[in-house]
């Protein structure tokens, strides 16, 4: 699927005109620094960054950020970008937007696998932390956390090849989540992790955090490591989930895997051929 496009093209006098008129206060060289899926993002100074939705689609998600990252910050044991400044729509710029943290270090998408393996039980910590019960107000997903056969339609036109064919399958017939709704970031994959001195420093992108089956965010298993962070990650999650769920997990996988098989970011083919790459070998 490629990048949806843009629906408005930001600027950087488009962003120093909004922090003026809202933000004044904060200052600093501006250079737009990522043209995401869903937002644009520009680097404000050295320590903080502004990130706008580029479609009408991406500003929800924004809004669930700026709602939900102040209750789960706490919570979790790296950073997350909690807004530091809230925008507001103008006459110019129809939705809300916000001013984070700027986490540094390295994005694990742009680290070898070997390195990222190295990761895991820091990943495994994260979704300990994270998978915990969510109120019944929590944010629900059409496209995250929901039973795969929810998904099956878009899905399945997908799969180019049998294994893949099977693997879905094999989620598919798999004993659907039993347990209570717990929080879902919805996009775990090694684009959104920041790691720093080998260990993880930050996990960023939260725009689809929803209430779920907790499945849909272990499919970072086969989407950022290798077998043997696959092995590492799953030791150090234990008993927490069942067999069904890591199957269910794997069928997320492939999901995630076959969606961007033709995105327009280089980075992004290139973890879905590790992913599928990573599937294939099961």
């Amino acid at each position: 699927m490629p990048q949806p496009p843009a629906e408005i093209s930001l600027t950087t006098a488009d962003v120093a005109r909004l922090l003026a008129a809202q933000h004044p206060a904060l200052g600093g060289a501006l250079r737009r620094v990522a043209h995401g899926w869903d937002n644009d993002v520009f680097r404000l100074g050295d320590d903080l960054a502004v990130r706008l939705p580029r479609r009408e689609a991406a500003a929800r998600l924004v809004r669930h950020e700026q709602r939900w990252l102040p209750h789960l910050a706490p919570l979790l044991p790296v950073p997350v970008p909690v807004p530091v400044a809230v925008g507001i729509p103008d006459a110019a710029y129809p939705w809300h937007w916000s001013v984070v943290p700027w986490f540094a270090g390295d994005r694990v998408a742009d680290l070898a696998v070997a390195d990222r393996d190295g990761l895991a039980g820091d990943v495994a910590t994260l979704l300990r932390a994270l998978h915990r019960n969510a109120p019944p107000d929590a944010p629900r997903n059409p496209v995250r956390g929901v039973p795969l056969r929810n998904r099956d339609a878009v899905v399945r036109p997908r799969l180019r090849d049998s294994a893949l064919e099977r693997l879905w399958d094999a989620g598919l017939h798999a004993p659907e989540w039993a347990g209570p709704d717990v929080w879902v970031h919805g996009d775990v994959h090694a684009g959104n992790l920041i790691s720093r001195d080998g260990r993880l420093a930050a996990v960023i992108d939260f725009g689809d955090v929803c209430a779920g089956d907790p499945a849909c965010d272990m499919a970072v298993a086969w989407t950022a490591f290798g077998p043997r962070g696959r092995r590492a990650l799953r030791a150090a999650l234990g008993d927490r989930y069942d067999d069904a769920t890591w199957v269910r997990a794997r069928a997320w996988a492939v999901s995630f895997a076959t969606l961007l098989a033709d995105a327009d970011d280089a980075w992004l083919r290139d973890m879905s051929a590790h992913a599928i790459d990573q599937l294939r070998a099961e």
